[in-house]
């Protein structure tokens, strides 16, 4: 990194992305607004920061990826190759989300905007917030257009189906099908704006840190711009009380927390946002100075992450208590498709600002870009079914997977490599530290973050509910997909081990333990970091008494 800075930026920027303003507020949204805020904390404290500060130490000590950095435990390397085919796959997905913002971005060099009224087409099932003004008693309660209007008659007010925001959503943008297994012909629009989000990657990321390093000097920091402009627009909306009580007070749904799958949301999202298990933060972190201090870093990324989160959920439940006031209907039934939520509340927002076109613009700009800090790779699916298979993804990679890789790299590190190798490795980067220092994070290294992930894991896989996209099921072939894609990137973790066990010599025995202790070449990468512990002449002597022969030792 050419400085520190450089370093902060772009892990804040990878971390903080399209999840935390738009995979947070729907995830907060769909599982009781506020009471998912208890579970979203408790797996911060407990699980995402620890291995959060486990990963930047790894990829800091040794220098390398998320690959060569299991040099440490070659019986593991699987992980990291698990790791690089998340990333790979879960980027298909993600390149469409910022084709979606591309689209939006140049629909908003509209005026007045093309959501802000029914179209056309929907004429039938999506019901005008201009004409909806009046409340069940036949009371004027609002007047957008400026114009004297009268009510009608309370048995001639009939049931809004759809917002202008979600019509233009699914039958503008989207030109969604009625299934997964409709897939249709290819929307051009999407297809066009997905090649040059594809090109836009491409070139932020041709030299390397080099050239992402500079940019993000505006794409990390722009984003809270935004965010705060719609904050404050949505504070001044009416009904915004409503959409904050849901979000942090009274309207919370506490009774959420019983069911596995909120739990599952708030591990997998923190796993989500963090990008931990991914193996980018390895890789960002093994670029820096051997001596950086990674723990002060990973405290200022992981909390500065939340709080965009939940900064962001103010912004949105904010004007989806706006949404239910115009509409007169619950804050938890305003939306109906949880993936569409940033497409379909701050459009909405949006269109009612002054100089709407502007806004929506900077939004959906604001969009791309930390969209942009967070993608490697893209190729998509441009299908109008293509909404489903962002969801199908997003279910599947995006939670189990992500618990398995995360569970295997905290026991294959603690148990394995040996917890107080681990510290000792991390004492030469920053310094010895007390006894009480590391008894926090060898509690939560050696017991409190796998017990919670394995409970998570075994709670939500026994209360498995087939996903769906709304009302919309999915087909039995999807879901067994679904499953197929999650063991093709979990197999290569047994397929590797096996292949290395059966190419190591010696005896069974002899093979199992020379795959449990690291390589030779497992050391700092610089010869002059590598002290007396990694000298060349202790370089063949790796055996670790807290290896997986003696884990009971580990602890001690």
């Amino acid at each position: 990194w050419s400085s520190k800075t450089d370093y902060i930026l772009s892990t804040i920027g990878y971390a903080v992305g399209l999840g935390n303003i738009w995979r947070f507020p729907y995830l907060a949204y769909k599982n009781g607004g506020g009471a998912f805020l208890i579970p979203y904390f408790l797996m911060l404290l407990l699980a995402g920061l620890p291995l959060f500060f486990m990963e930047s130490a790894l990829g800091q000590f040794c220098s390398q990826g998320p690959i060569n950095v299991w040099r440490a435990v070659p019986l593991l390397q699987g992980v990291g190759v698990a790791m690089v085919l998340i990333t790979l796959i879960v980027s298909f997905y993600y390149n469409v989300i910022i084709a979606y913002s591309l689209y939006y971005m140049f629909a908003s060099f509209q005026y007045p905007l093309p959501w802000a009224r029914c179209s056309d087409s929907g004429a039938d099932n999506c019901t005008d917030p201009y004409t909806v003004l009046c409340n069940v008693s036949g009371v004027v309660i609002s007047n957008w257009t400026q114009q004297n209007m009268s009510c009608p008659l309370p048995d001639q007010i009939q049931v809004q189906s759809q917002t202008p925001s979600e019509e233009y959503w699914d039958t503008v943008a989207l030109r969604r099908s009625s299934g997964m297994d409709q897939t249709g012909t290819v929307v051009w629009h999407l297809a066009l704006c997905l090649l040059l989000s594809s090109i836009i990657v491409g070139a932020v990321l041709i030299r390397g840190i080099k050239s992402s390093g500079k940019v993000v000097y505006f794409t990390a920091t722009f984003p809270y711009v935004v965010i705060f402009i719609l904050l404050i627009r949505g504070v001044t909306l009416e009904g915004v009380r409503d959409g904050i009580e849901y979000y942090i007070g009274t309207q919370s749904n506490l009774t959420k927390l019983l069911e596995a799958e909120v739990w599952k949301d708030a591990a997998t999202q923190t796993f989500f946002s963090l990008s931990v298990g991914w193996g980018g933060v390895m890789t960002l972190a093994s670029y820096n100075n051997f001596n950086n201090n990674m723990f002060k870093d990973s405290f200022i990324v992981c909390f500065t992450n939340a709080g965009t989160s939940v900064f962001a959920g103010f912004a949105i439940f904010s004007i989806l208590g706006h949404m239910s006031f115009v509409y007169n209907k619950p804050v938890g039934e305003v939306v109906k498709e949880g993936f569409g939520l940033a497409f379909i509340a701050y459009p909405d927002a949006l269109s009612q600002l002054p100089i709407s076109p502007l806004w929506s613009v900077l939004f959906f700009f604001m969009l791309l870009t930390v969209g942009l800090d967070s993608q490697f790779a893209g190729i998509g699916i441009l299908s109008v079914a293509g909404i489903y298979w962002v969801t199908l993804l997003d279910t599947f990679l995006g939670t189990w997977v992500l618990l398995i890789v995360g569970l295997l790299e905290v026991v294959g590190i603690t148990y394995i490599y040996g917890g107080n190798r681990f510290v000792k490795d991390i004492e030469m980067m920053i310094g010895d530290k007390t006894f009480c220092f590391w008894l926090w994070w060898r509690a939560c290294w050696f017991f409190i973050s796998p017990c919670i992930i394995m409970v998570i894991l075994v709670w939500s896989l026994m209360t498995f509910t087939p996903p769906s996209y709304g009302t919309v099921p999915y087909p039995g072939w999807a879901i067994a997909l679904g499953w197929c894609i999650s063991v093709f990137v979990l197999m290569w973790i047994p397929v590797i081990a096996l292949y290395k066990f059966i190419k190591a010599p010696g005896s069974p025995w002899e093979r199992l333990k020379s795959l449990c202790r690291p390589t030779e070449d497992w050391h700092p990468y610089l010869e002059k970091h590598r002290g007396e512990r990694y000298s060349v002449e202790n370089q063949p002597d790796k055996v670790d008494t807290n290896s997986i022969c003696v884990i009971s030792s580990s602890w001690l």
